[in-house]
């Protein structure tokens, strides 16, 4: 793509939301060549690379193929480009990208033969190779094949969104067919076809594209390649009003089994292919740009899977060393109810482990004192012991509420799941409020001591899921502190009532409370810069694309105050725009861990105001989802927290910074490396 079409995704202050995401996501595949990370974590960086692209195209490009159907002369709020321009101009970047993921596996694959690894294609299996996959293919793959010849009485079946499919030209009697079968599911991914001083592996689709005459018997194979579709996944979910007495979880499983009969997105094939393009693209109704010949896999799910293949002592040096959360030094054997009644309780996820949270839930279950228990759930891990914890409160007695989002993407089956399993103890399940998602992360204990209601309340920047908790970096609280508590008995009264119009005492709200309340805490720095006093503002959030709340911190750059940000993926705002943006630094952190905590910062000292929050600076969270920002009002934990975002801008090694046109450079080193999520995994109960 020409340097000036990808400008056209910059128009002043501004950068286009899904151009920054694909520069963000470069960052992701650029890990994979990052020596400062072990050979198999840079493997896992680059399924990692090609898992975000995937969902780019099942959201972002569905949502914009949706919008140029829909309304095509809609331009989007800060570069004016119409979905049409977007579609081509990201399209551009995409091919660019694939070409660069190519090039990145190669050198992953050579590496991974030096350590005596090796994947091989099918045509470079030596002889007694090429015999053993032949033995494995009728023993084993053969069996579950159920290959078409396509004619009038066999048509193309709906291929399944990012399912591998083989594809081939067939002759038999002087006349040409199609042919067409799936890559077996229930079998492993790669086949190790011998071990000794090298290990040597081969994907199943390369053995049965060596092997498919035997699959097509009678027919002449002249032409075969690797096919995947990517399929639209941008559901409409919201309700008619015509349906408000409808069970919403009956709704949810009607719209999650049409995910998979939505259209076309994408079309990726191997490299050898000259045919199948036109009629794939004709049967899919996609237009040739989005169609990709991929040079490599379709799919590198399997790098997840390569250490199996090592030692378990050279597995062990090629990834990052093993580490356990830590226990906050300030807790004791004690009961954690009266502890956290005492005192704020700051929770720093991977770092801490979430054992000490669901060991507080366990006592609250157990509690005599305790009268309720209400939690908000987006996303949890498969098995959960924060769902084993509530349906125990509720076996012993406790009013126990939970609002479950059935509405979190790609986690809609689990989400049903959890949400019948806790019905099913006697929970009270509620599915958010209206069309609005609840993406808060709050739960809320209330207790009564003699005749005096008490309440513990938590809240936090990220999901109650015990997987995502060792690999995502969340800040929580835990605080006893009334006016919190209050707001947070109000909050889940407000939601079962439909209720999104409340004055709450100290948390801000969306999505009428929470953009007005920061974008007030913003004007007070720009009060303090035009009196003449020291103002600053330091943000860290995953995306920021609210333009209301970007030309509010661009003004407050030009009125003087000293603006800091971290963000980690998309960033519609552009630094240092000569007069307009001067006073505005951007970082992004890239690292081990995905960046996820959202903090917002407002003046210095004691004057000082800290807001932890489940919501990015996005317009869909501001203004279309149920957040939640809450103030940080233990000194100690203001402290610490502050003294966590400092460290993570004075990296050096894993962070990058913005530059005005939108790309990303690195950090000067001009000392010792700083690695901000290392510092802090050694260190977390130090600061």
């Amino acid at each position: 793509m020409s340097k000036t079409r990808e400008n056209n995704f910059i128009r002043d202050i501004y950068c286009n939301r899904e151009y920054s995401w694909l520069q963000f996501n470069k960052r992701v595949l650029e890990q994979a060549t990052d020596l400062t990370n072990p050979l198999l974590e840079r493997c896992k960086f680059l399924a990692i690379f090609q898992s975000n692209l995937d969902e780019f195209f099942m959201v972002r490009m569905g949502s914009l193929i949706n919008k140029a159907k829909l309304s095509p002369r809609e331009r989007e709020n800060k570069t004016g480009l119409t979905p049409a321009a977007q579609i081509s101009g990201v399209l551009g970047v995409i091919k660019g990208l694939y070409r660069q993921s190519a090039t990145v596996f190669s050198g992953l694959k050579r590496e991974l033969q030096r350590e005596g690894v090796c994947l091989v294609r099918g045509n470079q299996l030596t002889a007694r190779r090429l015999e053993i996959c032949r033995q494995y293919f009728f023993a084993s793959l053969l069996p579950l094949l159920s290959p078409i010849v396509l004619d009038a009485k066999h048509p193309l079946p709906q291929l399944e969104n990012k399912r591998i499919y083989l594809f081939f030209r067939l002759k038999k009697k002087g006349k040409e067919r199609l042919g067409v079968m799936a890559v077996p599911e229930g079998v492993d991914r790669l086949f190790c076809i011998d071990e000794g001083k090298k290990t040597h592996l081969i994907a199943v689709e390369d053995i049965l594209l060596q092997f498919a005459e035997h699959a097509f018997l009678g027919y002449e194979v002249l032409e075969k390649t690797t096919a995947r579709v990517t399929r639209n996944a941008d559901l409409d979910l919201k309700m008619e009003e015509d349906g408000a007495e409808a069970d919403f979880s009956l709704y949810m499983q009607e719209k999650v089994v049409s995910r998979s009969a939505l259209g076309a997105v994408r079309l990726e094939l191997g490299e050898n292919s000259d045919l199948f393009p036109s009629f794939l693209q004709k049967e899919l109704r996609l237009k040739g740009a989005n169609c990709f010949k991929v040079r490599g896999y379709l799919d590198y799910k399997f790098l997840f899977g390569l250490a199996k293949y090592f030692a378990a002592d050279r597995a062990a040096a090629l990834r990052y060393p093993s580490f356990v959360g830590a226990v906050p030094t300030e807790l004791n054997a004690d009961g954690l109810i009266g502890q956290v009644q005492r005192k704020d309780l700051f929770l720093a996820y991977p770092f801490h482990t979430m054992d000490v949270f669901i060991r507080l839930l366990n006592e609250c279950a157990e509690d005599e004192r305790v009268l309720s228990i209400k939690a908000t759930i987006y996303r949890l891990d498969e098995h959960s012991r924060l769902i084993d914890a509530l349906k125990r409160a509720c076996e012993k007695g406790k009013e126990v509420v939970v609002v479950i989002e059935l509405c979190a993407r790609f986690d809609e089956e689990n989400n049903l799941r959890f949400a019948s399993l806790l019905q099913e103890a006697g929970c009270t399940v509620l599915y958010g409020m209206g069309n609005y998602k609840v993406h808060s992360k709050i739960l809320s204990v209330v207790l009564k001591e003699g005749d005096k209601i008490e309440y513990l309340t938590h809240l936090g920047t990220g999901n109650y899921n015990e997987d995502t908790a060792r690999q995502y970096t969340d800040l929580n609280i835990l605080t006893a502190d009334r006016a919190i508590g209050e707001d947070a008995a109000a909050f889940f009264r407000n939601l079962a009532v439909c209720n999104n119009r409340y004055p709450y005492q100290k948390l801000l709200v969306a999505p009428f409370g929470l953009k007005t309340g920061l974008i007030a805490c913003i004007d007070e720095q720009i009060s303090l810069a035009k009196q003449g006093s020291a103002a600053r503002i330091v943000m860290k959030m995953n995306s920021l694309t609210d333009k209301q709340l970007i030309d509010r911190l661009a003004f407050a750059s030009r009125c003087g105050v000293k603006i800091d940000l971290l963000v980690r993926g998309i960033c519609c705002l552009l630094p240092s725009v000569s007069g307009k943006t001067d006073n505005i630094r951007i970082r992004s952190i890239v690292g081990r861990f995905l960046e996820h905590s959202r903090v917002y910062i407002f003046g210095e000292g004691e004057g000082r105001k800290i807001y932890i929050s489940s919501a990015d600076l996005m317009t869909r969270n501001t203004e279309n989802r149920v957040e939640i920002a809450a103030p940080v009002l233990d000194k100690e934990i203001q402290r610490k927290i502050s003294k966590m975002l400092d460290v993570m801008l004075a990296d050096n090694v894993k962070a990058r910074e913005i530059l005005s046109d939108g790309g990303y450079a690195s950090v000067l080193q001009t000392g010792e490396g700083i690695n901000s999520q290392e510092i802090f995994l050694h260190t977390i109960n130090q600061l």
